[in-house]
């Protein structure tokens, strides 16, 4: 049966790829196959998986299981609210391939649309908190709460304690999350109440506010005390609530974490959301994850990167400060976002509103007779009770979600989106039959003075029209798959179908609380059941855990797996981590993460594990070899021929072996990771299974696993000890709809089809360029698997050209830059994927030929080897408008190929100057006059 989805996914037609075969020298899809893969592992299509559906068929049943979820009226707060995403934002931006479809931006000249947007969450954070820097956004709140720990650790050095201090007034799962995190590292965490604390021992403190049973309380006397003794303080904010209360800056706070989830950003069952870690001027160059940074171009226009530790974990490795790889960009957008077009009055008009419905919730329950715990607070209400159960139970026979804290206290949270019947409904349950009109519960001495917000980006986009037009506008700067191929090596940027996106804005999963009883979310259950087994199959593991909400946090989680597995064995000494020198760079990170040593095992000439090394390095370290981390295909864009030959030698030793899953789009229906010996992978859902990468975030990396790991999946975040990595079971679950419409869409063969059209892809673009860019790495049979390394060094020792200078002329063709110099400096890594067409791939091979002509010209003399196109890239409409000083022409800089002249992309910014970024830190909001 054919299927209709397939030739819409696929991008060359059947007479393209009859072309391409050609070009290659092949007669059939197979025979391209069976020469890239070796032949030891060459299993063929052994997925028990359906059939691919219609588009019409898979939303239809998207739809049901989204309504088999049951949406009570939540109360359960801790942590997750109920909000009202703008219409405009979620048209213009949620629902805008320009915006989700984008690439992390790392090259900043095509991204300062999303740059502005993300440096506007900045400045937001850092009004919101009034601390003095921010991050871009971290994954999660209790991940943001990891982090806080462990630059703490780094930056009070003198303070030789190893004890971390959690105010006991903490959610549940952040204690959890600190204590996977902590485990590790030989942190010891002691929970205990801050109030009464003497802050003796510990190197910093957490705590939170409001605090998890909704008690808001002035923390500048505990945070003194804290200082007096050397030891820094922490502080997990409500964003909301700090339109009205004191900041924690103003409180003598260090670090401020959170979650900005309540601006706009719906539930969806735990995420993603956009949590961020803001602090002092004093710790600037310690803050993990993203920083975006305004430098200037060329010119001296003020222009957008990212900053300091951006790529830190690349470059460091085992040495960087965090794993963080994956942000949440796109949800860090939507949050600005819904920041700019409420404004300060508008957020504190939401806040008050707010908090109001919880003072009168207060009220009704004190004449009721029942006790508060905390007459202060901001949306959260705890009462003691010791009917705590049963009232518990009777709301939840009436279709409302409460927390239970514990058999003698019950909370309940209300949010933006509570409405006065469903606050009668609640009261019902306390057998109250009206809502009491009280005044504001909140003390003057706790409420926030300072002003927020005060840029005026924050006041300029309040009406529908312009924010419409200002959202264009920075869409408009940024090149995102709706505009052109985005070719980048091992990051699989493939078509992410509209018939996928449509499920997360479907009710019943966007809108679902993470905590919400399970019986409530049998449609979510049916979709996880449904994709754990089908990427069991993919894989060829026995079980799987979707928990994790980036692919850092999958290596990490399958790293813990690992050593719990060791330590239940009795081998508590097994500490050795194996890191071939080509692997990704979160890889020495993950594992320096997860207690663990890392050694280097050498590469090839041709780019594979030198075996001898890796026999050596075994040898050296076999009675405390824990695993190795190999990443396969290879980051150097083949397969390994010995692959089974590297799991048997690590496995002979007594080690397991972590394959990174980062290219499992080069194998899907092809062979499987655990057939052929590896015990764990993460899976990049985010690449292989069309979750879109959102401008850089958000990702999900669940794990595979044999069934000797399975019993050490991550747990439930809501119980101690349990191992979880992230705050929701299920991670960022709304967007795993995405990937289950992918696989049932494509079906058992789709999938496959869409592997060897990505082998067949890659193959016939190094074939195009082989004799303008030599390729670095083939296979034993001269192929790439689904992408190829060029090598631009040759050409930069003839002329100067460097690889730099062919990212940024490619943004005049109109092109994003292939990944640069990873994992070889000097070269380019290309991966077309299976949904480019033929027609995309030439037009992206006939620029890049173009380009290694204009190096000739270099080479010649004919072009200044300082003062030529690709040196001067990229070129902005304003200098095609204004005075031409160049010594080539227009027509060379702007146009250098006919396709131009219909379809034309100027980059808004000239060359950006990173180490004047990198010297002149500057991360808040720039003078309106100063964007381009």
């Amino acid at each position: 049966m054919s299927n209709e989805f397939l030739d819409r996914h696929i991008g060359p037609s059947a007479q393209d790829i009859t072309s391409m075969l050609d070009s290659i020298n092949c007669k059939s899809v197979d025979e391209v196959v069976s020469k890239t893969v070796p032949n030891a592992i060459l299993f063929g299509n052994r997925m028990q998986v359906d059939e691919g559906l219609t588009e019409r068929d898979s939303l239809e049943l998207a739809t049901k299981l989204a309504g088999d979820n049951i949406l009570a009226t939540n109360f359960i707060g801790q942590g997750y609210y109920g909000t009202l995403m703008p219409t405009v934002v979620q048209r213009n931006i949620l629902e805008n391939p320009g915006w989700y479809t984008a690439y992390t931006p790392y090259q900043a000249e095509i991204s300062q649309g999303r740059l502005e947007m993300l440096l506007n969450f900045q400045q937001m954070i850092m009004d919101l908190t009034g601390m003095d820097i921010s991050n871009a956004s971290l994954l999660d709140e209790p991940t943001a709460c990891a982090e806080a720990m462990m630059m703490a650790k780094r930056a009070n050095r003198k303070n030789k304690s190893n004890k971390f201090l959690i105010d006991s007034n903490t959610n549940t799962q952040t204690i959890t999350i600190l204590q996977t995190r902590a485990k590790p590292l030989g942190i010891e965490l002691v929970v205990d109440d801050i109030q009464n604390n003497d802050f003796l021992d510990c190197f910093a403190a957490l705590l939170q506010s409001p605090g998890t049973n909704g008690e808001v309380r002035d923390l500048t006397a505990d945070i003194a005390r804290a200082k007096d003794n050397g030891v820094l303080t922490i502080v997990a904010c409500d964003v909301l609530a700090l339109t009205l209360i004191k900041t924690p800056a103003e409180m003598g706070a260090d670090i401020a974490v959170g979650n900005s989830q309540r601006f706009g950003v719906p539930m969806g069952f735990g995420g993603p959301h956009a949590a961020y870690l803001a602090t002092r001027d004093e710790f600037k160059r310690r803050v993990p994850g993203r920083l975006i940074g305004v430098s200037q171009d060329v010119l001296g226009n003020s222009a957008m990167r990212m900053s300091l530790q951006t790529r830190e974990q690349h470059i460091r490795r085992d040495k960087a400060t965090s794993n963080i790889c994956t942000a949440q960009v796109l949800l860090a957008v939507l949050a600005a976002a819904y920041g700019i077009y409420h404004g300060a009055a508008g957020l504190k008009k939401i806040a008050t509103k707010v908090h109001a419905k919880a003072s009168n919730l207060a009220a009704s329950l004190n004449a009721a007779g029942f006790e508060l715990v905390a007459t202060q607070f901001f949306d959260t209400i705890t009462i003691n009770t010791d009917k705590a159960q049963n009232l518990f139970d009777s709301a939840q026979k009436s279709g409302i979600n409460l927390r239970l804290l514990n058999d003698a206290q019950l909370s309940m949270s209300v949010d933006e989106t509570t409405t006065e019947a469903e606050l009668s409904a609640l009261l019902a349950v306390f057998s109250i039959d009206q809502l009491t009109e009280s005044e504001l519960a909140l003390s003057v001495s706790i409420m926030r003075e300072s002003e927020y917000l005060t840029h005026p980006v924050f006041s300029q986009y309040h009406s529908e029209t312009e924010m419409m037009r200002y959202l264009k506008r920075l869409e408009n700067k940024d090149i995102a798959l709706n505009h052109s191929m985005i070719a980048l090596g091992s990051c699989t940027m493939k078509l992410n179908a509209a018939t996928q996106m449509y499920p997360i804005s479907l009710p019943g999963f966007s809108k679902m609380h993470p905590y919400a009883p399970e019986d409530q979310t049998l449609g979510y259950q049916q979709l996880f059941k449904d994709l754990e087994h089908a990427l069991c199959e993919v894989t060829g593991y026995d079980a799987v855990s979707l928990q994790p909400n980036a692919g850092s946090q999958g290596e990490f989680a399958g790293l813990l797996a690992i050593h719990s597995y060791h330590e239940s064995n009795g081998d508590f000494d097994r500490n050795i981590c194996l890191i071939p020198s080509s692997a990704h760079g979160t890889n020495p990170a993950s594992a320096v993460m997860a207690g663990m040593k890392v050694v280097i095992v050498k590469c090839d000439d041709a780019g594979n594990i030198d075996l001898d090394d890796l026999k050596a390095k075994v040898e050296e370290h076999s009675d405390k070899l824990s695993a190795i981390m190999v990443t396969y295909p290879s980051t150097h864009g083949v397969f390994e021929v010995e692959i089974k030959q590297v799991c048997e030698i690590i496995h002979n030793a007594g080690g397991q072996v972590y394959l990174d899953g980062a290219n499992l789009n080069a194998m899907v229906g092809v062979t499987r990771m655990g057939e052929f010996g590896a015990d764990v992978s993460h899976i990049n859902l985010h690449k292989t299974f069309a979750i879109p990468h959102g401008g850089g975030g958000p990702g999900m990396g669940p794990i595979g696993v044999k069934s000797h790991l399975a019993p050490f999946l991550p747990g439930n975040p809501l119980e101690k000890d349990s191992n979880a990595v992230s705050a929701a079971m299920y991670g960022s679950a709304s967007i795993l709809p995405i990937s289950w419409s992918y696989i049932k869409l494509l079906g058992k063969y789709g999938m496959q089809r869409s592997t060897e059209i990505a082998i067949v892809s890659a193959n016939y673009i190094a074939d195009a360029l082989k004799d303008s860019f030599p390729i670095l790495y083939r296979g034993d049979q001269g192929m790439v698997a689904h992408e190829c390394i060029i090598d631009i060094r040759p050409l930069k020792e003839q002329s100067g050209i460097s690889e730099e200078d062919i990212a940024k002329r490619l943004m005049d063709y109109g092109f994003h830059s292939p990944t640069m110099s990873f994992p070889v400096a000097g070269t380019l890594m290309i991966e077309p994927t299976e949904s480019e067409s033929k027609r995309e791939m030439d037009r992206f091979i006939t620029a890049m030929i173009s380009i290694h002509n204009e190096i000739q010209k270099v080479i010649s003399g004919e072009w200044d080897k300082d003062n030529n196109p690709l040196k001067n890239a990229p070129h902005t409409a304003h200098e095609m408008a204004g005075d031409w000083s160049y010594p080539y022409t227009r027509q060379e800089a702007l146009y250098p190929v006919e396709s131009l002249v219909a379809n034309k992309y100027f980059p808004p910014v000239k060359r950006i100057d990173n180490v004047y970024g990198d010297r002149n830190l500057f991360c808040s909001c720039i003078e309106v006059s100063e964007y381009i």
